[in-house]
């Protein structure tokens, strides 16, 4: 039995050491000193060569875009969106081969000095063509650029799907030539602009967007533009899962128009809407007029308002050209397709019957 023991307290007193220098003998035999060797790998799947293939062609057409009030600092690319120091800055993208930029308007409105940052760090000054609020687009153009990127390809949003795969392409924070991908998670939002009318079929995606993006192009798997991403909705300001890009067959409509013109025409009829609640309570389900400008087109075909002293509903707009009408957005949308100098044939819920009356479209931003 002695000897038994002695053998016993031995293989506890060498397993004791083996646990305590295990450390030092892994150093000894494991550690490596010198350079691994890098493993072999395979190729990359299939979604990430589509994604990085479609970033290496989009993003030197991607930009960042800069102004500042007369008295700002210099660094303006060192702020962020509408940051501190008078300093405003968004993205933007290269629209054709004359040097036209588009991105947000509410990214270049109001600044004294605008300025473009390329992908290759080229600083190109730029001067401002056009905006409109009522869209949050705006054009600006470089003219002294050694190497103009080509435009990006332009896209359709009139057969999106929700689940399509989408991807953003900007400059979150003034972190530039960021690529975040997701999908399109709604279609047909509405969002209000500053300019006091809302952007129909904007798109809902859950691509990460941040302050800094606005301005810069959502694209689909293919690499075309379907959007120009404006908006988030945040409690917090930051990236919470949800947001917005104006649909590019609105861009497409509406950018030419600006580097014609410098401005978008507003195609109305010269009316003050009510809200959807309002007709909701009189059990109309359209747009409530509550009064007609003086001289309008709305005026001079005979459509009614609201009596205001006695509660009394008007006339309330329930479709145009055939198509139904239930909100303000729809309204302004069929009213922008139809265009200005066009005759719409607009149908009323006047005194509890239906009726059409013809209304010509004029451009109402000329009367403000």
């Amino acid at each position: 039995m002695r000897g038994g023991s002695r053998v016993l307290i031995i293989i506890i007193v060498l397993v004791a050491a083996i646990y305590l220098l295990r450390p030092t003998i892994d150093r000894l035999l494991f550690a490596e000193t010198k350079p691994r060797a890098v493993e072999v790998r395979g190729n990359l799947a299939d979604f990430e060569k589509l994604t990085v293939d479609i970033f290496q062609r989009a993003a030197p057409s991607v930009v960042q875009v800069a102004g500042r009030a007369a008295a700002a600092s210099p660094e303006m690319f060192a702020e962020q969106e509408n940051g501190g120091g008078g300093a405003q800055s968004g993205t933007g993208f290269v629209w054709d081969r004359a040097g036209h930029i588009v991105t947000n308007n509410h990214v270049v409105q109001g600044a004294a000095d605008l300025q473009v940052r390329f992908s290759t760090g080229e600083i190109a000054r730029a001067q401002l063509v056009g905006g409109s609020a009522n869209y949050d687009l705006a054009v600006i153009r470089v003219t002294d650029v050694r190497n103009l990127p080509p435009p990006l390809p332009i896209g359709t949003s009139a057969d999106l799907k929700v689940g399509q795969a989408a991807f953003a392409i900007g400059n979150p924070f003034g972190l530039d030539q960021s690529l975040t991908t997701g999908i399109i998670s709604a279609l047909s939002r509405r969002l209000p602009t500053s300019g006091g009318r809302e952007v129909a079929n904007v798109i809902q995606t859950d691509a990460a967007i941040n302050p800094g993006n606005s301005g810069g192009p959502l694209l689909d798997s293919a690499g075309r533009l379907i959007g120009v991403n404006t908006a988030i909705y945040s409690p917090s300001g930051a990236y919470a899962g949800i947001g917005f890009a104006i649909p590019v067959d609105v861009v497409n409509r509406v950018v030419p128009q600006l580097i014609r013109n410098g401005r978008v025409p507003i195609p109305g009829i010269g009316i003050q809407a009510g809200s959807e609640a309002m007709g909701s309570k009189a059990g109309v389900s359209g747009v409530p007029i509550i009064r007609t400008v003086p001289g309008s087109p709305a005026d001079r075909a005979g459509l009614r308002g609201a009596n205001l002293q006695t509660g009394q509903l008007g006339d309330v707009i329930v479709g145009v050209n055939g198509k139904p009408v239930q909100r303000l957005a729809e309204l302004t949308e069929l009213l922008e397709q139809a265009g200005v100098g066009a005759t719409v044939q607009l149908e009323i819920m006047r005194g509890g019957s239906r009726t059409t009356i013809p209304v010509q479209v004029a451009d109402i931003g000329l009367t403000r």
